[in-house]
């Protein structure tokens, strides 16, 4: 799959929408490093929210190249319908609908994954979304409500019979959430049952394991939420592995330096100093993860609040272990 109704993608991996991580500076950053599609974060369709800060952050374009993807999260069809509408006279390029959030306050409204267990409700939205706008609109959802509910299938169906043009589906129930392992034969039922494509999400944290789900399921493509925190080179990693079996080489430390620093410019530039720089611990971390005194070094990051200090912190760290990766490799010469 390398479209989405008009636009033409770099590739099948796609970043998922994860709130509160995929704000416009990380979509920027996974596109750079592979991504096909970034997603931002989840909408809430209430009209009424669509002017606070918080929100107002989330419907800002990011810079990148392909379609600007909005996420929307409501249970009401009317109400969904006009935020699909505001979103795309703000410029979006798709909107996808929500049905997969198994986060208790989206729940307490009957949206995300709630929606699983009434069908008849999932059809007035969705026909009612696609009818509000005039570009893609997609769906992400759970393979069911629970594990004695697994209803992936029917959800499916309705969707293409609505007019959606691409489904996500993620490989566990609403009742499962992130814990246990990921489910991949009801995605692979979804793909043999409808003609849109199908996009496999859940646990793709490597190439070797990217390969194996789309073999597995027959998806059109894969979109990676958690694998990607820390770690945004997993993008073309699995590209090249996906194209020719080969590996990239690990990040070096120059490299992971080159990213974080990019990351926390654009996280200061894009919140401001102060809440970019509370922003910035959740990233900063998987950059360091794994390198000679990460721990400490985190440690003094999260204490810092001002943003020349974090790049001052990045810097000494990320130049201490580029020295020890060269004295290592002079090492291994001699």
């Amino acid at each position: 799959m390398q479209s989405i109704g008009p636009y033409t993608l770099r590739n099948n991996l796609f970043l998922a929408p994860m709130v509160g991580v995929c704000d416009a500076p990380f979509r920027e950053i996974c596109s750079q490093q592979g991504a096909g599609i970034t997603v931002a974060e989840m909408l809430p369709s209430s009209k009424e929210l669509w002017e606070k800060e918080r929100l107002r952050l989330r419907q800002v374009k990011a810079e990148v190249s392909s379609p600007q993807v909005i996420q929307i999260a409501g249970s009401d069809p009317g109400i969904m319908a006009q935020c699909a509408r505001h979103n795309a006279e703000l410029g979006a390029d798709a909107i996808d609908i929500n049905m997969g959030c198994p986060a208790k306050k989206v729940m307490k409204k009957a949206a995300g994954s709630a929606l699983l267990r009434d069908t008849d409700l999932v059809e007035r939205i969705l026909r009612a979304v696609v009818a509000a706008v005039d570009i893609p609109v997609t769906l992400k959802i759970r393979t069911g409500w629970c594990p004695e509910s697994r209803n992936g299938v029917e959800v499916a169906k309705i969707a293409e019979d609505c007019g959606i043009q691409l489904l996500t589906v993620h490989g566990r129930t609403r009742e499962c959430r992130f814990k246990g392992a990921v489910e991949y034969d009801t995605i692979a039922a979804i793909k043999q049952a409808v003609g849109i494509p199908i996009v496999a999400n859940g646990d793709i944290d490597s190439p070797e394991r990217a390969q194996h789900v789309l073999r597995h399921t027959g998806a059109d493509a894969l979109m990676i939420g958690r694998g990607a925190q820390g770690s945004p080179w997993i993008f073309r990693q699995i590209e090249r592995f996906l194209k020719d079996g080969s590996h990239l080489p690990t990040p070096s430390a120059q490299e992971r330096h080159e990213v974080a620093v990019s990351h926390l410019q654009k996280l200061h530039a894009f919140y401001g100093e102060h809440r970019g720089a509370l922003y910035a611990r959740k990233h900063v971390n998987g950059y360091a993860e794994g390198l000679e005194g990460a721990r400490e070094f985190m440690q003094a990051f999260n204490a810092a609040t001002e943003a020349q200090h974090q790049l001052d912190l990045v810097d000494a760290f990320f130049q201490k272990a580029i020295a020890n990766s060269e004295s290592t490799a002079r090492g291994i010469a001699a």
